[in-house]
């Protein structure tokens, strides 16, 4: 008689039925997607872990387990560790990817950003890189070069298939189970470079709390997450926004109001062209509602950071820093 495949205990502990299924606890997840990031449980295997939490939803003791596992596979290089950890995980949102200039404003005024993530699959969505690459700055091809990035210019971006090529393959199976999983949502807390402040944006408001749960879980000192166009970190400024923070330990909430009156402005309208956030940032079109986010989202991360005491003095701040950014003045002086 065949003994059962070791991975087989994680499916039975959360597939025996309303009964006898409990989740997983921190170390189980742990250790099962250990295995399954060094290739020893079966596709099969895998594909039913993934849909069982879907179907029942992750815990936060999930997710920090499944965190956990693939940082012990990620090789971090010896540096100084970034400012602000940026995760960008929505595969398939199609709003412009605004944040980017938040970001780099953030960098050009000495705020150290890391930026990580994966690229859309589908035809139509608006993917980062091709906004990146039409402002200048290109993927980094390892962490090591991250870093050096940062070093240069404060900001860096890297590709999950870059420093966890295994956890970057479990995004590829989202065509073939038809749904995302709980890949998308502990991605976002992966801060690869343990960055001690992280921004997260979310597609659904309980994500909100459960992955200020999951900062606490694994110790990160400062944390926003908050629901984001798209599911990223842009803020909406037409609506107020409801965020969840952590704090040396602490955790509460805050509301950050609109900044713009509610009208009508539809985001997909927009080309979903690089050039277009290029312009934005150089100062050659008028865009107030995309300008605005960009604003909103940089006061955010401004306090996110601790260099602003209360949310007016953040969006004083993050307006002055916009009107003076390099690349308006140089656009203009041309």
């Amino acid at each position: 008689m065949s003994s059962d495949h070791p991975f087989a205990s994680f499916l039975r502990t959360v597939g025996r039925g309303p009964r006898l299924s409990r989740s997983l606890d921190r170390d189980e997840a742990r250790r099962a997607m250990g295995l399954i990031l060094d290739g020893d449980a079966d596709p099969v295997q895998v594909g039913a872990l993934l849909l069982l939490l879907r179907f029942r939803g992750e815990t936060p003791e999930e997710m920090a387990g499944f965190v956990e596992a693939a940082r012990e596979r990620i090789v971090m290089p010896a540096g100084q560790a970034p400012d602000l950890d940026w995760p960008s995980y929505a595969d398939r949102h199609r709003q412009q990817p605004w944040f980017v200039l938040t970001a780099l404003l953030l960098a050009e005024n000495g705020v150290r950003v890391m930026m990580h993530g994966i690229e859309g699959f589908a035809e139509g969505y608006a993917p980062t890189r091709p906004v990146l690459t039409a402002l200048g700055v290109h993927p980094s091809p390892s962490l090591a070069a991250a870093q050096q990035a940062m070093e240069r210019g404060n900001f860096a971006y890297i590709g999950l298939e870059s420093f966890c090529p295994a956890l970057d393959r479990l995004f590829l199976l989202r065509p073939l189970l038809g749904v995302r999983t709980v890949v998308n949502s502990m991605s976002r807390a992966l801060n690869p470079l343990a960055a001690p402040c992280q921004m997260q944006g979310v597609f659904h408001p309980p994500y909100r709390t459960a992955q200020q749960q999951v900062a606490m879980l694994l110790g990160q000192p400062r944390a926003m997450i908050f629901k984001g166009g798209g599911g990223e970190v842009l803020r909406n400024p037409l609506k107020p926004c409801r965020v969840a923070w952590v704090r040396s330990g602490n955790v509460g909430e805050e509301n950050w109001p609109a900044t713009l009156p509610e009208e009508s402005y539809a985001w997909r309208e927009e080309p979903l062209t690089p050039e277009v956030v290029a312009a934005l940032w150089r100062g050659e079109i008028d865009l107030p509602v995309p300008e605005a986010a960009v604003i909103g989202t940089a006061a955010m991360a401004l306090h996110a950071l601790g260099r602003t005491a209360t949310i007016d003095e953040a969006e004083t701040q993050a307006r002055r820093l916009w009107s003076k950014r390099r690349s308006a003045r140089s656009s203009t002086a041309e």
